[in-house]
């Protein structure tokens, strides 16, 4: 099979957009490296949590060996201190890809978080940057009036975000709220706003994988004990002796459950239990989510280890002349 070279592309010859999703433990990874070595490819960052560099264990993010096999991006590009957005992670891989297709190579967009793949295709809502006081204000709101009374502050301005928001979404309810005081528009006006255009040209090859349920689950329940093993309760501590509890990255699968046996507030068995259900429960809404949400051009019914070449055929069929 020969790779596409790697020299400069025009628009018209620039190789299509490949996404691989699925869900949580489904070896999307895995599939990304093998199609990037057999296409001349390289593999671009859609995870929401894979993006913070002191989460590699957590997040399961790709190694430093499968990083030499290929180029990879948008990994471990983010402090955990910093909140991560679709918007943010938009404007940072829009030109990654346009430099991937320009010199030849194929842009393997790999990731599980939908809102990601979903922006990728159809551009996101234009919300204006919110002033950083407008924000600071709504800060001090919840923490001086607390979760259940901000709760109430924000149903009186959206009503509708704040019957779907719990009270204890510190960050969300924040940022839903400034986004009203600063614009006068609620997040959900703004994001009923289509962007004027795609963010990138196609063509798009979408790959979904959807591998059994009772193998999926039993990769997860697995993939836990595989983290302790290799330090992720270090990881945990690591964060949890220096950072703000209510940022996103500390909602990360496990790392609730993992902080609270090394408050003393559990027995490991029990966190283990508990993070390996809601890591259950969470790929059981990836897949309702890709179901419903993500147009597949193939959907692979196993995981990402699994397949054979059938699959590169299957591109060639689609798009001949590239491979």
């Amino acid at each position: 099979m020969q790779n596409v070279n790697d020299g400069s592309a025009t628009i018209a010859d620039q190789p299509p957009i490949l996404v691989i999703a699925g869900p949580t433990a489904s070896g999307k990874s895995r599939l990304a490296i093998l199609v990037a070595e057999a296409l001349g490819g390289e593999i671009v960052n859609a995870d929401s949590m894979q993006v913070y560099r002191e989460m590699a264990i957590l997040t399961a993010r790709p190694s430093s060996a499968d990083e030499a096999r290929v180029p990879h991006h948008l990994y471990g590009v983010q402090s955990v201190s910093e909140v991560s957005s679709a918007g943010a992670w938009l404007k940072a891989a829009v030109p990654v890809i346009d430099d991937i297709r320009r010199r030849g190579r194929w842009p393997i967009v790999c990731g599980g978080t939908g809102l990601y793949l979903k922006v990728l295709r159809e551009g996101i809502a234009p919300i204006p940057d919110i002033p950083a006081d407008v924000i600071e204000e709504a800060r001090r709101f919840y923490e001086e009036e607390g979760a259940k009374a901000f709760h109430l502050r924000l149903a009186a301005v959206d009503a509708a975000a704040a019957d779907r928001l719990p009270s204890a979404d510190r960050q969300r309810l924040i940022r839903t709220y400034a986004v009203k005081q600063a614009t006068g528009r609620t997040l959900d006006e703004w994001q009923a706003i289509q962007s004027t255009e795609p963010p990138l040209r196609g063509p798009f090859f979408t790959i979904v994988l959807m591998p059994p349920r009772d193998e999926l689950y039993a990769r997860i329940n697995q993939r836990f004990e595989v983290m302790l093993d290799t330090g992720a309760l270090e990881e945990v501590s690591a964060l949890d002796s220096k950072l703000d509890i209510s940022l996103p990255a500390l909602k990360a699968l496990g790392v609730p459950e993992f902080r609270r046996y090394l408050h003393g507030q559990c027995e490991l068995a029990d966190a283990i239990a508990i993070a390996q259900k809601g890591t259950r429960n969470f790929a059981k809404r990836q897949v309702t989510w890709f179901r419903n949400q993500l147009t597949a051009d193939l959907e692979i019914k196993g995981f990402g280890d699994q397949v054979d070449e059938d699959i590169y055929c299957k591109i060639a069929a689609i798009f001949p002349g590239r491979i």
